[in-house]
C-alpha cells in the first residue's frame, strides 16, 4: 500500500458534492489520474433526489446505479479505494473511497452542522488534515459551496468536463471572411465552372484543411458570397449561393436584411441540409426566418408535411402554474414567440384582404404543431420541419433526444441565443445548443450561423447595446 501511496504522489483527492453527480453521472469517470471521495452526506442528499421523473432524479437513479456496480462484493476492503480503470475502459486511472468511519470535524462555530453542505465541508476540512501533503479539492457546481470552502482556506473548483469549450467566442460561427491574399495563396490552379444556373470553384492550397463543409464564405467589398461543399485534403470546392435579399427570391414575402441572413436562408431553404442550428441575440431575425423557410417548403413546395415548433418550458419569472386545456392549449403561452412571428408573415401578402389573410391565418395554424419536450420520448418525426426554439436551455442529453426523433426526410432547426440561459446549473459553455453546434461543426448534411445584427427596431438594437 504504503509503495502504491508513493508511486502516485501527484495525484489530487476530489471530494465530490452531490450536484456534480446529479449533473453528470458519468462524472466518477471523468478525473483521469486522480482519486475521488464520495463523503456519506452526497450519498444521502443523492437518495433524497432520487424520486420524480426529473432529468436530476433520472442522474441521481442513475449515480446510485454506478456506485453499486463498483462497490458490490467489495465491502470488506472499501477503505482502500475501488479501482476506476477497469469500469471506465481506461479513462480514469485513480480509486474511489467512499466514507467508511464517522468524521468529526472542528467547523467554525457559525456553520450549522445540521446542514449537508457544512459536513461535507467537515469532510473536506478532516480529510485535508489527514493528508497535509496532498492537495484535496471540493469539486462542485454550487458557487456558495466552493465561496464557503475557499473562506476556510481550503481548494474548490466547479465541474468543468462538461463544458465544450472553454470559451465560447471560439464557438464556431458557421462563417469566414476571405481576402484577396486567401485567393493569392490558394488560387494557383483555381477552376471555375456554370452549373444548374449555379457558380463553382475548386482551390487548392494550405487554408483549405482548415475550412468546414457547410461553412459560409465572403469577401469584403466583392459580390462574393459561397457554401464550401467539398474539403478534400488540400483542395476546396466552393459552390455560390442565392441572394435572398432581393426582392425577386423573397420568402414568403421576407427578405434578407444582411449578410448573415441570407446565410441562414440558404442553409434553410437547401433540402440537402438535415440540421441547422442559428444562434444570435434578441432581435436577429432567428425565429422568423425559419418559419418562413418552414412555411414555402411545407405549403408551396410540399417538402415536409408539416412543421412541428417545440421548446423548453422554463419560464422566465415564477411559474404560471397548471394550466388548463390539450397540450396544444397548455403550450401556447409558451408561444408567443410564434404567434408574434405569424402576425409579421400574415401581413406580408398586402393584396389579399382581411378575407384572405383570416383564411391564410387558418391554413398556416392547420400546418403548425406545437408540442412539449416532455412527450418526446420515443416519438419518430417523418418528413416534418422540426423547429427547437430557445435551444440553449437544453442540455446535451436532451438536445440527443430530440434530434434523434428525426426520421428520413425531416429537418430540424435549432435556434437560441446563449447569452439568454434560464436553467439553473447551464452555463454558456455546457449550454446543449454549443453542444451540437460544436458537434455538427464540418457534417456533409449540418450547417450553422451566428447572426449578429438586430433588425427588430431601432429601439431593441440600442437597448441590447446600452443595457
Amino acid at each position: 500500500m504504503a509503495a502504491r501511496k508513493s508511486s502516485r504522489k501527484e495525484s489530487k483527492l476530489f471530494v465530490l458534492d452531490t450536484n456534480v453527480l446529479m449533473h453528470d453521472p458519468t462524472s466518477i469517470f471523468r478525473f483521469e489520474e486522480h482519486d475521488l471521495f464520495l463523503p456519506m452526506m452526497t450519498l444521502e442528499e443523492l437518495d433524497n433526489n432520487k424520486k420524480g421523473m426529473t432529468e436530476v432524479a433520472r442522474n441521481a437513479r442513475q449515480t446510485s446505479r454506478f456506485i453499486e456496480e463498483l462497490i458490490a462484493g467489495r465491502e470488506l476492503d472499501l477503505y482502500e479505494g475501488v479501482a476506476l480503470e477497469a469500469p471506465s475502459k481506461g479513462q480514469a486511472t485513480g480509486r474511489l473511497f467512499l466514507q467508511t468511519e464517522a468524521i468529526t470535524s472542528v467547523l467554525p462555530s457559525q456553520l450549522p452542522m445540521g446542514k449537508a453542505d457544512n459536513q461535507i465541508l467537515g469532510v473536506l476540512h478532516h480529510l485535508q488534515q489527514m493528508q497535509p501533503k496532498r492537495q484535496v479539492i471540493l469539486v462542485s457546481k454550487d458557487i456558495n459551496m466552493r465561496i464557503k470552502a475557499r473562506a476556510m482556506g481550503l481548494s474548490a473548483e466547479d465541474y468543468f468536463n462538461d463544458k465544450v469549450l472553454e470559451d465560447t467566442d471560439l464557438l464556431y460561427t458557421g462563417i469566414r471572411e476571405i481576402d484577396q491574399a486567401f485567393w493569392e495563396r490558394n488560387g494557383k490552379d483555381l477552376q471555375s465552372w456554370q452549373e444548374g444556373g449555379k457558380s463553382y470553384w475548386r482551390v487548392k492550397g494550405p487554408d483549405c484543411p482548415d475550412l468546414h463543409l457547410n461553412q459560409l464564405l465572403y469577401q469584403n467589398g466583392e459580390p462574393f458570397a459561397a457554401r464550401v461543399t467539398q474539403v478534400e485534403g488540400k483542395s476546396a470546392t466552393f459552390e455560390s449561393l442565392k441572394d435572398y435579399s432581393h426582392s425577386k427570391n423573397a420568402i414568403w414575402g421576407v427578405t434578407a436584411r444582411n449578410r448573415e441572413q441570407n446565410f441562414a436562408l440558404n442553409l434553410l431553404m437547401n433540402p440537402d441540409i438535415d440540421f441547422v442550428s442559428l444562434l444570435g441575440q434578441a432581435g436577429t431575425g432567428k425565429t422568423l426566418l425559419t418559419l418562413a423557410a418552414g412555411l414555402v417548403q411545407t405549403l408551396e413546395s410540399k417538402i415536409y408535411t408539416e412543421i412541428i415548433m417545440t421548446r423548453v418550458t422554463v419560464p422566465v419569472g415564477e411559474d404560471i402554474g397548471f394550466l388548463p386545456g390539450t397540450e396544444e392549449e397548455k403550450m401556447q403561452p409558451w408561444m408567443g414567440a410564434l404567434e408574434d412571428n405569424l402576425d409579421v408573415l400574415n401581413q406580408t401578402d398586402a393584396e389579399a384582404g382581411d378575407w384572405g389573410r383570416a383564411a391564410t391565418r387558418d391554413l398556416i395554424r392547420s400546418r403548425i404543431k406545437v408540442k412539449s419536450l416532455n412527450f418526446m420520448r420515443g416519438r419518430t418525426f417523418l418528413n416534418k420541419f422540426l423547429i427547437i426554439d430557445e435551444a440553449q436551455n437544453l442540455t446535451p442529453k436532451q438536445m440527443k433526444t430530440l434530434i434523434t426523433r428525426a426520421g428520413p426526410g425531416t429537418k430540424v432547426v435549432c435556434l437560441g441565443n446563449i447569452s439568454q440561459i434560464d436553467t439553473p446549473y447551464l452555463t454558456e459553455g455546457s449550454s446543449g445548443l454549443t453542444f451540437v453546434v460544436d458537434r455538427f461543426k464540418g457534417w456533409a448534411h449540418g450547417g450553422h450561423v451566428t447572426l449578429q445584427r438586430g433588425e427588430r427596431s431601432r429601439l431593441a438594437d440600442h437597448a441590447a447595446e446600452v443595457l
